[in-house]
């Protein structure tokens, strides 16, 4: 009894934390969400699910939801697969490993709005780095964040750019924890390299797969600092995603029943893909 007691007294800190800015900012969203808050009311009017009809009927929202959709396809298995590669890569005891670890983790160090204006001089018309190369080469510029099609495309490979070398560094501890043993014996039996890695290396980085892609759909639907600096979620809403869409609801148009409901979207959405990651793919991993 009195070692349960002093393991609550330990974990009290952590659960009023908990309960102060997780727990009760999800519960005051939802229960926002279900009610009228703009500058055209004085006080919350009670409307029910009238919010969420308004919200899918939205074409804003529609956009966001759909460049999101687009904008975790493009970034998630990339991110993860890139980070896995650039870990095998520098897992070999060559000279310049060290080098290289430094330099692919290099940019997850760098801040968001920073790597979002070091991006935003790459990708600027006429004496943006990409344009400069462009004209070396005979091609006029590009306006790759002024333009609907691509705009949402070089979000993405600055995404990439950012995210993969934080993979990089889960992928490279877990394969240094792989027995060298299994390997060994697999090398004497005759396998290849590539059967190593598809049957022994592989199977043993699904852990480490499974925590990634959780973080990668995470950061998918958080994604806000970039928008901000480099477009706007421009042009006609080309780049728009939800996080961003919650953000002008709240600080621009000052709806702030609109955006608890599309707060309380984007967390069933999730909460969704959480439970089919973790309760589907994870009965297929084995620990051990």
């Amino acid at each position: 009894m009195q070692e349960n007691t002093m393991a609550w007294l330990f974990l009290l800190p952590s659960l009023i934390f908990l309960i102060l800015f997780t727990l009760y900012p999800i519960i005051k969203t939802v229960y926002l969400s279900f009610f009228q808050s703009d500058l055209s009311t004085d006080r919350p009017i009670y409307v029910g699910l009238t919010n969420f009809k308004m919200m899918l009927e939205d074409e804003v929202f529609r956009k966001a939801f759909i460049n999101n959709f687009w904008f975790a396809v493009g970034t998630i298995p990339t991110s993860v697969m890139l980070g896995m590669l650039l870990a095998i890569l520098v897992n070999r005891k060559i000279k310049g490993t060290s080098l290289a670890r430094t330099a692919f983790f290099y940019p997850v160090v760098i801040p968001m709005v920073s790597a979002a204006f070091i991006w935003l001089f790459f990708y600027t018309p006429e004496y943006g780095m990409i344009n400069k190369l462009l004209h070396l080469l005979g091609i006029g510029d590009l306006n790759l964040l002024g333009n609907s099609s691509t705009v949402l495309i070089a979000i993405i490979v600055m995404v990439i750019w950012k995210e993969a070398g934080f993979f990089m560094i889960f992928y490279l501890a877990a394969l240094q924890n792989i027995p060298k043993e299994l390997l060994e014996a697999s090398h004497i039996d005759g396998a290849s390299k590539w059967m190593q890695f598809w049957k022994i290396v592989f199977p043993l980085l699904m852990p480490t797969t499974l925590f990634s892609v959780v973080i990668a759909t995470t950061n998918a639907f958080k994604t806000i600092d970039q928008l901000v600096v480099m477009t706007q979620g421009g042009p006609n809403n080309a780049s728009n995603l939800l996080l961003y869409y919650i953000y002008e609801s709240t600080f621009r148009f000052m709806d702030y029943g609109k955006a608890a409901t599309a707060t309380v979207v984007v967390l069933v959405i999730m909460i969704v893909i959480a439970a089919i990651q973790f309760f589907g793919t994870d009965r297929k991993i084995h620990y051990s």
